[in-house]
C-alpha cells in the first residue's frame, strides 16, 4: 500500500469518494482524531441514512410478517447521487407513515373484534342463565339491601310486595380465567352470599378466526337485588379488570342484539 493525498473540490467530492468506495481499494485516514463526531461537516448525513436504515429496516420486518418473498438484488447496486437520496427518504418516510396507520387500524379493527366476538359468546351462554334465573328465583331467593341485617335470618325473608316476584338485577361480562377464583370469592365476602353467580368458559371453535387471539376467559353473570349490591358488584368488576357488556333483559332485544353482532363482525372480517 502506499500513501495519498488528493485534491479535488467540494462539489465533486460524493462523486469521487462513491467511485473509491466502488472500488474498495482505498482506506482513509482521518486528519482530524480530536474532533468528536457531533462537530463534523457530515454528521447529518450520516443522521439521515441511518434513519432510512431503521426504515428499510421496519419495513423488511412487516414485509417478512406478510409472508412476503423479498427478492434478492443479483446485482452490486451503485450509491444513490445526493439528489435522489432527498427522493428516497421522502418515499422511505411517505411508507413508514401509511404502514403505520394500516397497522394502528388493522389492531383497532382486531381489538373491536374481540369484544365483539366476547359479546356474541357473553349473549349466547347466559341465555341458559336466565332460563335457570327465572325458574329458580320466581321466588324470594335474595333478599333486598334494606332486608339484610346482621342476623342472616332473612336470607329466605325477602321483602316482596304482596308475594309477588322479586325485580332482579344482573351484571354480565367477561373475565380472565385465571383471576375468576378470587373474583367469586371477593363477590360473596362483600355481598354476604346474597347473590346468585353463573359463569362458564369460554370454548372458541378452532375455526373461528379469532380462535388464535383469544386469551382464556370465562363468561359470567351475577344476579342481585337493589342499588347496593349493584354498586358493590360493579366496583368488584372493576377491581379485577373484568368486562362488563350491556345485556338486555328481555329475550327479543337479546336476539336483535345477537343478529347485530354477528353482522357487525362480519363487517369487520369484510
Amino acid at each position: 500500500m502506499c500513501l495519498v493525498q488528493l485534491f479535488f473540490q467540494t462539489e465533486t467530492a460524493y462523486c469521487y469518494v462513491n467511485e473509491l468506495g466502488e472500488l474498495g481499494l482505498v482506506q482513509f485516514r482521518d486528519l482530524n482524531p480530536g474532533i468528536i463526531a457531533f462537530q463534523r461537516k457530515f454528521v447529518n448525513e450520516v443522521r439521515r441514512c441511518e434513519e432510512m436504515e431503521r426504515i428499510l429496516r421496519f419495513l423488511e420486518k412487516e414485509i417478512t410478517k406478510a409472508n412476503i418473498p423479498i427478492i434478492e438484488s443479483m446485482g452490486n447496486d451503485k450509491a444513490p447521487c445526493p439528489r435522489d437520496v432527498i427522493e428516497l427518504e421522502a418515499a422511505f418516510e411517505k411508507l413508514e407513515k401509511e404502514l403505520k396507520e394500516i397497522n394502528t387500524n388493522q389492531e383497532a379493527l382486531k381489538n373491536n373484534c374481540l369484544e365483539l366476538t366476547e359479546l356474541k359468546f357473553l349473549l349466547q351462554i347466559t341465555e341458559d342463565f336466565f332460563e335457570e334465573a327465572e325458574s329458580q328465583l320466581s321466588g324470594s331467593e335474595l333478599p333486598s339491601e334494606e332486608s339484610v341485617p346482621a342476623t342472616g335470618f332473612s336470607r329466605r325473608h325477602s321483602s316482596t310486595s304482596g308475594g309477588g316476584r322479586l325485580k332482579l338485577g344482573f351484571v354480565a361480562g367477561v373475565i380472565k380465567r385465571e383471576r375468576f377464583p378470587a373474583f367469586e370469592r371477593l363477590l360473596w365476602r362483600m355481598c354476604h352470599g346474597n347473590i346468585v353467580l353463573r359463569h362458564e368458559e369460554i370454548s372458541v371453535p378452532a375455526e373461528d378466526r379469532m380462535a388464535d387471539e383469544f386469551v382464556s376467559k370465562d363468561v359470567f353473570i351475577i344476579f342481585f337485588q337493589g342499588e347496593l349490591f349493584k354498586s358493590k358488584v360493579r366496583k368488584i368488576c372493576d377491581g379485577f379488570h373484568a368486562t362488563v357488556y350491556p345485556c338486555p333483559e328481555a329475550l327479543h332485544e337479546r336476539m336483535e342484539m345477537n343478529v347485530g353482532v354477528n353482522l357487525r363482525i362480519a363487517d369487520i372480517y369484510m
